[in-house]
């Protein structure tokens, strides 16, 4: 095999060109056959014009984080769009430079082995993978580029969930509120104390607008009426406010045009941030979740004798009908039923029976 002119082209004995050199990191290695050298470097050109079209293909192939990018633009009508944020912030240090093709089980260990030295429980973590999921998904069914050419050229790889070990409600009783809500921020304090008077979603509570305040003259006090596409159910839900609420209620007023629960100017995103986790570690009360105030709220309603069809309209549950409790009649017989959680004589016993 004799060499060329041309480094890369060797020549066999019966007059066979071959190529084989390394270009740009790239092996081109083919039998070119029985061509003359002008021909043989012609093809030893195209080859390297093809490595050059594919590595430029690659530098401006999008990671992940363009399309997260992307898909925190397409999620701006949806309830759980900070929270997605709050996941999307957790995982862009890892896997936010690789391409979509390239996140997968392997990729996502370091993440995945971080959140668990930090704490966060399979539950939380499996929140992120789901996100992780979605992106992935909409890059190979979704997003092209501007000849068409899916984000993710290839189906998306089966993410792995971690086992999950669902613990059940924990309503909180009075002693441990009043161990709890002190060590709060004083905005925190106020929205789970508004919590756990309304039986409100963290995602409602910190979502809530002065625009859906409905003053009803009957009972001479405001309710809430959450749009159907912000509320879980799909529907639209009363909020009762009963005399505790409806004092947090009356704090509020002024200071923000749009949210109820403003934080320097902008609205919340979670009840369930450092503060909250913060504060909750120092009560001795750390498995407490943000939830947990909607099930204290359900479990006093209980308590205190409220009947299933009071608590199923007081909380929003999916299967009861709302219909029937939007006169006005009803909005006073319900804020009277709400009001029975304020007695802690009546409520400060059951509570623990009622989780068991």
């Amino acid at each position: 095999m004799a060499a060329s002119r041309t480094p890369g082209i060797t020549r066999s004995r019966d007059g066979r060109f071959f190529i084989d050199k390394r270009y740009r990191g790239v092996r081109i290695g083919m039998r070119v056959g029985a061509v003359d050298l002008e021909q043989a470097e012609q093809r030893l050109r195209v080859e390297m014009d093809h490595v050059d079209l594919e590595l430029a293909r690659a530098h401006s192939r999008p990671r992940f984080a363009d399309c997260v990018t992307r898909y925190l633009m397409q999620s701006q009508d949806l309830r759980s769009l900070e929270a997605i944020r709050v996941h999307v912030r957790l995982l862009l240090p890892y896997i936010g430079d690789l391409e979509p093709r390239h996140v997968h089980d392997a990729t996502l260990a370091p993440f995945i082995s971080a959140r668990i030295a930090d704490g966060a429980s399979a539950t939380t973590i499996n929140r992120s993978l789901e996100v992780v999921r979605t992106v992935l998904h909409r890059a190979a069914r979704s997003y092209r580029d501007e000849n068409g050419r899916p984000w993710l050229d290839a189906l998306p790889p089966l993410i792995t969930m971690l086992p999950e070990c669902r613990r059940p409600p924990y309503p909180i009783t009075w002693d441990e509120q009043d161990r709890l809500f002190p060590k709060l921020p004083a905005h925190l304090a106020r929205m789970a104390l508004f919590a756990v008077n309304t039986g409100l979603r963290d995602s409602n509570v910190c979502g809530l607008q002065w625009s859906w305040e409905l003053f009803v003259p009957e009972i001479e006090r405001s309710v809430f009426v959450i749009p159907a596409e912000a509320f879980k159910t799909k529907r639209p839900h009363v909020v009762i406010l009963n005399d505790v609420a409806w004092s947090v209620i009356q704090t509020q007023r002024g200071q923000h045009r749009t949210w109820v629960f403003p934080y320097r100017g902008r609205p919340v995103g979670t009840i369930n941030n450092t503060a909250w986790q913060q504060a909750r570690r120092d009560a001795g009360l750390r498995s407490v979740r943000v939830h947990d105030l909607r099930h204290t709220y359900a479990c006093r309603l209980r308590a205190a004798g409220v009947s299933a069809e009071d608590r199923a309209a007081l909380l929003g549950h999916a299967n009861q009908s709302m219909v029937g409790h939007y006169a006005s009649a009803d909005v006073g017989r319900l804020l009277q039923q709400s009001n029975l959680v304020l007695n802690r004589q009546e409520t400060r016993t059951v509570l623990r029976v009622a989780n068991g």
